[in-house]
Formats: C-alpha cells, structure tokens, sequence
C-alpha cells in the first residue's frame, strides 16, 4: 500500500535507479541479483528512516539528483559523501530530515566514492518483478532508470518513524586504493604461475567503462597458460573474469550469469560494497586469502 503522495523528479543525474536488496535466486533463468550495488549505505540509509533494509532506495552514480516530495516525509541521504540541501539550503548528509510538502532535497556531486542512496520513509513504491522492485541495467528488469519528470510513489511509513544515529561508522568513506580479498578458483589453471603473482603483485587502476554489472581494470595484462574460451558456464558474483586483453573484470550486481570467460578468482560479496564505492582511476590491488574465508560466499577453492 502507498501513502499519499510520492517524490518527483527534478535532475535524474547520471544514473539513478531504484534498488532494494536485489532477487537472487533466479541465476539459473539467466537473471542476476542486482539490488544495491553498496549495500551497507543502502541498509544504514533505511535504518535512519525506520525502514526495513529490504525497503528500496533511489541509487545515484557520481553526479547524485534532486528529487521534488509530494507529501510530508522523512528522507536521508547515504553512501558517497555529498553536499546535500533541501529548497537549496545545506542540510546534513548520513542525518534523516523532515520534508514538507513540495520541498526539493537534492543530493549533490559525490566528493569521495561514486554512489549515493536517498532513502524515504516507506520506501520507493515501484512495482515488483520476480519479487524485487531493483532495476537491473543487464537484463532490463524492474524500473526504467530515472528521468526528469518521472513520478515514483512511496510506502506508508513505519509507525516508528525515523530515528537519529550519532555515528555512520557502518559506512567507511573510500580510501585511496581499494584492497580486494581474491580467492583462487575456478579456473585459475588457465594462467602461467607469473599470471597468478600478476594479480597480486601488479599495479591496477579503476578505468572509467566501470559500472553496475562490472569493475573494469586498468594494468598489466595476465599471461594464459590455456588459449581459447571455455564452454559457457556459471558466473557467481564477485567472479573476476578475464577476457582477452588481460585484464581483471570483477562482477558487481548486475553481472551475466554465465560466460565463457576464464574465472581466475572470486571476491567474497562483504568486500563488494567498497568496490561499489571506487571511483575510475582509484588504486586496485588483490590480496590473496585462505579458501575458508570466501567460501561462505563464492566456494572457490584454495590457491595453488
């Protein structure tokens, strides 16, 4: 059910979509998980609001968006640090603000990270596909990504309502290099030895043709033991996949579910909201680690 009312529009920004903890469970139809590509500032942002973390959030990428309330709520802005202000007034950033009617909140240009999360009380209203309202940029599923103009309803608000927290320490603001944790597996006996001290030694940078379904890397390419493409096979997020050039690809949300690829290691999804967060040109470097600490998430198997 939706209260009266919802929010409008003002500046889509670059990409903004509506997210919410995604649909897993659909890989073998050839739908990926998508939801929130940072879903620890997308969980906190419905913690300040008194929603459930399964509430969906509008997703901003870099250049944030403004959004027009068309009834009284409270709403809060997380993730990417931002100048944030309602009717053009500075308002405080990882804080729930009261809106009135017709008010204008806007998320700003991100000053660290890439993505910012507006949270509303009750939740973004989009209709629901295959049991989530997220967009999913691969498979075209879910809303359309805004536009200027668009309306969205919300959800009638907990009885609770929002509450204050001093402190967004669940949410770290992104560093100047980001530490992937890789476990080796399952196809890392495609590549030489020097590969494998490649992925761990070399130096690697964000590139800007990043997005949603994938982090593309920018550094040294890893030497093949094994030419060729392999027979179709199942992708699991966090898979880093190597195409020919060479150079690491790690799926994010809205990665295809198989691929021919080689898959030389997985990245546990704990260390992926960070990923979410790296900007084009941010440092990369993969650290290896031991197969019981990732296979909770990925079961790949140990390096050799």
């Amino acid at each position: 059910m939706t209260a009266d009312g919802g929010v409008e529009t003002v500046r889509a920004g670059a990409l903004t979509t509506v997210q919410d903890l995604g649909r897993p469970g659909y890989a073998h139809l050839g739908v990926p998980r998508s939801g929130a590509l940072d879903l620890t500032a997308h969980r906190l942002a419905n913690l300040l609001v008194g929603n459930p973390e399964s509430a969906a959030t509008l997703e901003t990428t870099l250049t944030g968006c403004a959004v027009r309330v068309l009834a009284p709520t409270t709403a809060v802005v997380t993730g990417a640090p931002c100048p944030v202000t309602v009717d053009g007034r500075p308002a405080p950033w990882g804080q729930p603000v009261r809106l009135r009617a017709g008010a204008v909140l806007e998320a700003g240009a991100a000053t660290h990270g890439v993505r910012s999360y507006l949270g509303f009380a009750g939740g973004v209203e989009a209709d629901r596909v295959l049991g989530s309202r997220a967009t999913d940029l691969l498979s075209g599923l879910g809303p359309a990504p805004l536009s200027d103009g668009a309306v969205l309803p919300l959800g009638a608000p907990s009885p609770a309502g929002g509450r204050a927290v001093p402190d967004v320490a669940p949410w770290r603001v992104p560093g100047p290099e980001l530490v992937l944790p890789v476990g080796y597996g399952p196809r890392d006996d495609w590549f030489t030895a020097e590969g494998l001290r490649t992925l761990v030694t070399g130096t690697y940078r964000v590139s800007a043709a990043s997005n949603r379904i994938g982090l593309r890397t920018e550094g040294p390419a890893l030497a093949r033991r094994r030419e060729g493409e392999l027979a179709s096979e199942g992708m699991p997020l966090g898979a880093i996949q190597v195409p020919p050039e060479g150079r690491p690809v790690l799926f994010l949300a809205d990665h295809p579910t198989t691929g021919g690829y080689p898959v030389i290691g997985v990245v546990p999804a704990a260390a992926l909201s960070a990923a979410a967060q790296a900007a084009p040109g941010t440092a990369v470097r993969f650290t290896p680690v031991r197969s019981g600490s990732v296979r909770g998430s990925a079961g790949v198997p140990p390096p050799r």
